[in-house]
């Protein structure tokens, strides 16, 4: 439920009274909760906020956030608990266990089937279709997701462990995760999971080959493998000893035999651990920091892929940079990174004495320049769209509502901004309307602001989301737009979307023409070369008339298709900045 962002509606404080039936609601829904636990999590005096969201399906859900955490969520008049809560009280819900690369399809949105559940010796926990539960994974009872229990315990032996199992509405890592302080669950024993994983259930041993002394350290390597590289923040990276590099040539074939049965994401995620590692004690220095984290990866990770080797974050385990980080700040405590400026990372911190970085060697072979290709050799650089944010500027119109914050016209405010200074001038003003809080009073400063001459008379009163978006309707919209390595830039209005159509030449001879590819950086040349390549037709550069320092990239026949294609799946340009493909062929036969 919580996989994609949500949109925050409101956040105000509990009141006294509310405090009270939340406090009863919560004892209903988890009898086993004593007095004091019940204190703790619905505090009389502590500050405890209520959230309205929409997820992005349009459900309304209603969060109640404790120290800066969501404790509990409620939809359809059900309260359910968060990971936050149940890492507090893990015992307040029957819990499946199940293998740690399943949390990765959790998060993702998927409910656990049956075959994923673990079935410990004492029996797989009671419960009846509909009944919360919680997910945990092995050698781990701290819950890393929430649920329903999608059919009783009893049918679920009687069907023989197939189907869906529990119905996941809240995991670990989601956006209801990330509204909190994304800290990651604690280790809390499970005697029943470390049997299992002694035991070695659902994995074959004789099927790997191993020494004597991986083998008393590994009893179950499948799963433990597979959880280091493919979980992040369940279970710590495992990193390679660089000794094993140097070893006879017996073990050397036996790591290439290892190497082969891993997943081609493992090996990604094997992969970026090790241009991290390499970057840090080779590549960064301490007067370089904060180091943007783009820059980082750019200048730095890329440089230290091994020969013949391609990094390509988004094909690992943690498809973006900022997730990688993190774990590797949260479970290993090699960085420090921090948002210095809106929406802009940087590494602030390095811990140079960290076992695991000092114990890294350089790979001799590693060093030389990344594969630049991405997409069957196409020959360009690593490419990385622009991060575009829509930002709101305070107009001359405007600039008495936010006067007292001291934002004068021109200043750039994001739409969060925008709605948390309004809400405060309201409150502040007193013109929230005591009959219906969904209504606001307007008084002469809003009235000249955001009304019409025509509604000077018949208007007072207006609802929020009206309000909001009057204010942001007479703003004057920006855009920033955040190329890797590179220094935010802020531009007034919309952002020139790329622009695809067919003209027509001598001999009713089409053409497919391409402009605006400067905007989100890039080369017009390569996209020409690229499309060749694809396409098999010649292609020329005309600059563009009217436009300085931009070029128009022009191919023979009809191509659209093939262009989106290459926008869209190769340089990851988002649909919404493109513009005609909408102008493609249709298939069929021609008439």
């Amino acid at each position: 439920m919580f996989a994609k962002p949500f949109r925050v509606k409101s956040n105000t404080v509990v009141k006294g009274s509310d405090r009270r039936k939340l406090k009863a609601d919560v004892s209903a829904a988890f009898p086993s909760l004593s007095a004091d636990e019940l204190s703790e999590l619905v505090p009389n005096k502590e500050d405890l906020n209520v959230v309205k969201i929409y997820a992005h399906k349009g459900d309304a859900v209603t969060l109640y956030v404790l120290h800066k955490n969501p404790v509990f969520f409620e939809l359809e008049k059900r309260l359910y608990p968060t990971v936050y809560m149940l890492w507090r009280y893990p015992s307040v819900l029957p819990a499946f266990t199940t293998w740690p690369p399943v949390l990765q399809k959790l998060i993702g949105g998927a409910d656990l089937m049956l075959p994923g559940v673990v079935v410990p010796a004492s029996g797989l926990p009671e419960v009846k279709q509909g009944d919360y539960c919680a997910v945990t994974v092995v050698n781990n009872r701290a819950p890393v997701a929430v649920g329903t229990a999608a059919m009783s315990s009893a049918e679920m032996n009687s069907v023989g462990m197939k189907g869906r199992g529990v119905c996941v509405l809240h995991t670990y890592m989601d956006y209801l995760w990330a509204f909190g302080d994304k800290s990651g669950p604690p280790s809390l024993a499970d005697a029943d999971s470390e049997e299992l994983e002694m035991n070695g259930e659902q994995c074959n041993v004789e099927e790997r080959e191993e020494d004597e002394k991986g083998a008393e350290e590994e009893p179950c390597p499948g799963a433990d493998q597979i959880t280091d590289e493919a979980c992040p923040g369940i279970e710590e990276l495992s990193l390679a000893e660089p000794e094993e590099q140097k070893v006879e040539q017996s073990n050397m074939e036996e790591e290439e035999n290892q190497d082969d049965q891993k997943t081609p994401q493992e090996m990604m995620d094997a992969l970026l651990l090790q241009c991290f590692l390499h970057a840090l004690k080779s590549k960064v220095k301490k007067s370089e920091l904060p180091l943007l984290t783009s820059t980082f990866l750019r200048n730095h990770m890329f440089s230290c892929c091994p020969s013949g080797k391609q990094l390509d974050i988004k094909k690992s385990s943690y498809k973006k940079l900022s997730k990688f980080l993190q774990s590797m700040q949260q479970q290993h405590n090699l960085v420090q990174v921090k948002e210095l400026s809106k929406g802009v990372e940087s590494i602030v911190e390095v811990d140079w004495k960290n076992p695991e970085l000092r114990s890294f060697h350089t790979p001799e072979e590693a060093g030389g320049e990344a594969a630049p290709a991405q997409d069957g050799g196409e020959g360009e650089k690593p490419y990385h769209p622009p991060e575009i944010t829509t930002l709101y500027s305070v107009s001359a119109r405007l600039e008495p509502l936010f006067l007292d914050t001291n934002k004068r016209k021109g200043t750039i405010l994001q739409p969060t901004e925008v709605r948390s200074l309004i809400t405060e001038y309201v409150k502040k003003n007193e013109l929230v309307d005591q009959t219906n809080k969904n209504y606001v009073m307007i008084n002469p400063t809003l009235c000249d602001c955001l009304l019409e001459k025509s509604e000077y008379q018949e208007v007072n009163v207006l609802k929020w989301d009206d309000l909001f978006s009057r204010t942001l309707g007479r703003m004057q919209e920006c855009c920033q737009v955040v190329f890797p390595g590179q220094a935010p830039v802020i531009k007034k209005g919309h952002i020139e979307p790329i622009d695809i159509s067919v003209a027509s030449r001598g001999s009713n001879k089409k053409v497919t023409l391409i402009k605006n590819l400067e905007v989100y950086g890039l080369d017009p040349t390569a996209v020409s070369t690229a499309l060749q390549h694809r396409v098999q037709a010649s292609s020329v550069l005309q600059p563009l008339p009217g436009a300085k320092d931009k070029v128009l990239v022009q191919i023979q026949g009809n191509q659209i298709q093939q262009v989106g294609n290459l926008l869209l799946d190769h340089y990851k340009i988002p649909r919404k900045y493109i513009q005609g493909l909408d102008k493609a062929p249709k298939g069929g036969k021609k008439k």
